[in-house]
């Protein structure tokens, strides 16, 4: 049912659209019906419900409890029922959520209804493995499909706006936020990007939520990896590097776009008018809106871009920032900014428009209590078919490092298993971070996962806490550095098996927002609890998990099996067993880089050759390299085994040679030279020999996933013609320029076979 003041618009709204001869400023005469009716809203509309459109407020009372009287809640409440705010966060479930739009749509003048957003990164209430750890499945419709639940079980409480996917491309291990985007490489971004906002959106049904493509931009970039920090790049990295998955997110119809932190090259990007209004606005065309984060728009004034609020309250809306979340700078200084002519009302009118617009599109006016049905938040939050969904995708997260003497798959029967760790038995850290709404103990540990398998004696020890007082996501999280009292029972249960299997790594709250590490081996006294239990049994198979690559050079020196699992949400346990069991044959790719040492970031592998690469004698001092460590990295991006072998060879190319507008073919034999079944995701990478830009050694063009029977060989067929070898050149457009290519094919970034290519 529509509301009756909403009923009232709509009827204006007719008029006004049968009486315009013209096309109102900013429209054509191809406007569609949506647009029209967005202007009729606007035209009905004081100056202070504009800026109330552009208003977004936390939660601020319990709504069942007594109206708030004083101090910050009761401004909120008054300004919620005069009609001043376009967006609530962190409200959930259906109770609240029904109560706050009933206020919205039944008490107040126009009755729009209100945007209700919440930051669903990896799942709501059943939680998906972090985004980082999905990206190493490379299985887009798996990672679609992940956010397909998570909209969904969203939806039910009441949600219609999630604050995701992040599609910050980073290199450096030591910010925080690496878990919660799709690593390194922007190719892969950008697909990752596309499925995430189609997972998400989908139909925009009342299953569906709206999307946010952020941080804009260069957040994953911050110096030191120290989170909020200072970004400093060139056009080149920010247009080849930084945009891409942003410019995808736009392609697959993201509604709403966040800015970030940072400054940008000395610009604070929520107030960057190159970034909100000539790349995403203008050149891209993007119709929905931007959303500061979270009190953005105020830290422009320590940034010292900004004198005080109101000063940035008016670089931020002339910029392009939209909406203002938490900061009240627009609520209380962008009526009188535009009476001082320091804001247009037209650049008000813009974001409103641009608000109203997705309010639209997501049905809300058609009906606010789109979101808000009980019986169907009772029957959708924590269904089995999401359980089994996040299962499937938490398997295809994990990625096998290293497997010497075929230690893993481990046997079914018949074993004695040490299993090792305080995280095995942990059922809050593989929830990881960035959950807000899912509970504590929820997930299932790898303990209760190994006991799935009942034919082998597993023995668990815990060996060493990780951390240690109170964890949660608003506090630090401290790490036990000194007590090693639980290494003898570690120990002596190590010396009894006949494999040991250590689960060891970060807590699910060490990395994340504000969770930038200087140090990023084992935390804690784990490493020495490592090499205390190898000296005993050197049969380990090492479990890793954690939110961002760690540096661990001596495990992969020592120990014989290394498995990366991340954080892998709510059925963590049982996707983790098995694999280990062999039930799950592994497919998983590196999406990120992991180095030998801290000191090597930023590392990635599309890196830019130095002048000196290397030199004719490996003992020269002269040429780009550490004295005290290789170059290489530990693991490389796209690296991942598996229980089947895979061998690579017969690449070939169509033509050598080709012109713009023409199409060649690349082809390579994939064997599986193994009686496993298995998956491997084949690779294609491209160097452009010589650009007007400097160009990196290789980039990331192309996968598929293959799966191959016992001993099958299948052809594998890549297609390549000018888009691909497009880059954002000297000439500062996106175009192929004619030469010569190496094009690269294999399972990995560092195991490649190649030929080349000359486009003319």
């Amino acid at each position: 049912m529509i509301h009756k003041n909403i009923k009232y618009t709509f009827s204006v709204l007719l008029v006004l659209v049968l009486s315009c001869a013209t096309p109102k400023r900013g429209l054509t005469s191809t406007t569609n019906p949506i647009d029209k009716r967005v202007d009729s809203i606007l035209s009905l509309m004081t100056l202070e419900e504009k800026i109330g459109q552009l208003n977004q407020y936390n939660g601020f009372w319990e709504i069942t409890g007594p109206v708030p009287k004083e101090g910050q809640a009761a401004k909120k409440y008054d300004d919620l029922k005069k009609g001043l705010v376009g967006s609530m966060l962190n409200v959930k479930g259906v109770a609240d959520v029904k109560a706050l739009q009933k206020i919205a749509v039944e008490q107040t003048r126009l009755g729009i209804p209100l945007l209700f957003g919440f930051d669903v990164i990896h799942g709501y209430k059943t939680i998906s493995p972090i985004p980082l750890a999905e990206a190493a499945s490379w299985d887009l419709q798996a990672i679609q499909k992940s956010a397909e639940i998570a909209a969904e079980e969203a939806a039910a409480v009441g949600i219609n706006w999630t604050f995701a996917p992040m599609v910050d491309i980073s290199r450096d291990a030591r910010w925080g936020r690496v878990m919660e985007g799709a690593g390194e490489d922007p190719y892969l971004g950008a697909l990752i990007a596309k499925a995430r906002v189609q997972g998400f959106q989908g139909n925009l049904s009342n299953k569906n939520i709206i999307a946010c493509a952020k941080h804009f931009a260069g957040y994953g970039f911050a110096e030191s990896g120290r989170d909020y920090n200072t970004v400093v790049v060139s056009d080149d990295v920010l247009h080849n590097v930084i945009l891409p998955p942003f410019k995808a997110s736009v392609d697959a119809g993201v509604k709403t776009f966040m800015n970030s932190f940072n400054d940008l090259n000395g610009i604070p990007a929520t107030g960057n008018a190159y970034l909100q209004r000539d790349v995403l606005k203008k050149s891209w065309n993007f119709k929905g809106f931007v959303v500061s984060d979270w009190g953005s728009i105020n830290e422009m004034i320590p940034h010292g871009y900004a004198q005080d609020s109101k000063h940035a309250a008016e670089i931020a809306i002339n910029a392009g920032s939209d909406m203002d979340m938490e900061s009240y700078a627009y609520i209380d200084h962008l009526k009188s900014l535009v009476a001082s002519g320091a804001v247009e009302v037209s650049v008000i009118d813009e974001a409103v428009r641009r608000v109203l617009r997705v309010k639209f599109e997501l049905g809300l006016f058609e009906n606010p209590y789109k979101y808000c049905n009980e019986t169907t938040e009772k029957e959708t939050v924590g269904k089995p078919e999401f359980h089994e969904g996040v299962l499937d995708m938490a398997k295809k997260s994990i990625v096998l490092l290293k497997n010497d003497k075929q230690l893993l798959p481990l046997k079914q029967s018949g074993q004695k298993i040490a299993l090792i760790g305080a995280l095995a038995a942990d059922k809050t850290s593989p929830l990881g971070s960035w959950r807000i709404g899912a509970d504590d103990n929820t997930a299932v540990s790898v303990v209760e996962g190994m006991k799935k398998y009942p034919n082998n004696e597993v023995i668990y020890a815990k060996g060493a806490d990780v951390a240690i007082g109170r964890t949660q996501f608003m506090w630090e999280t401290k790490i036990n550095t000194t007590d090693t009292s639980g290494f003898a029972e570690a120990i002596a249960t190590a010396k009894k098996a006949d494999v040991v299997v250590m689960v060891l790594g970060e807590h699910g709250l060490q990395s994340g927002e504000g969770r930038s590490r200087a140090e990023i081996g084992l935390p804690g006294v784990q490493q020495e609890l490592l090499e205390a239990v190898y000296q005993v049994n050197p049969n380990i198979v090492l479990v890793l998990t954690n939110g961002r690559p760690l540096a661990i050079p001596w495990a992969a020196e020592h120990i014989p099996a290394i498995l990366e699992t991340w954080h892998l949400g709510t059925q963590s346990g049982h996707a983790i067993a098995q694999v280990l069991y062999g039930d799950y044959n592994p497919s998983g790719k590196l999406p990120m880089t992991f180095p030998r040492n801290v000191g090597q970031l930023p590392l990635y592998y599309n890196y830019k050759n130095t002048g000196r690469p290397t030199l004719n004698e490996p003992e020269s001092v002269f040429w780009s390299h550490y004295i005290d460590e290789k170059n290489s990295p530990l693991f490389a991006f796209g690296h991942g085994l598996s229980y089947s072998k895979f061998e690579y060879s017969q690449l070939k190319v169509s033509s050598s040679t080709f012109s713009k507008g023409e199409t060649i073919q690349v082809q390579v034999e994939l064997k599986n030279n193994s009686a496993v079944e298995g998956k491997e995701v084949v690779q294609l990478y491209v160097r452009d020999v010589v650009g007007s830009f400097t160009r990196p050694v290789k980039e990331l063009k192309g996968f598929e996933m293959v799966s191959l029977k016992p001993f099958e060989t299948k052809v594998v067929t890549f297609s390549i013609d000018q888009n691909m070898l497009a880059y954002y050149t000297a000439n500062k457009i996106w175009e192929a320029e004619p030469g010569t290519f190496k094009v690269y094919v294999g399972g990995s970034s560092d195991q490649l076979v190649e030929t080349e290519i000359v486009l003319k």
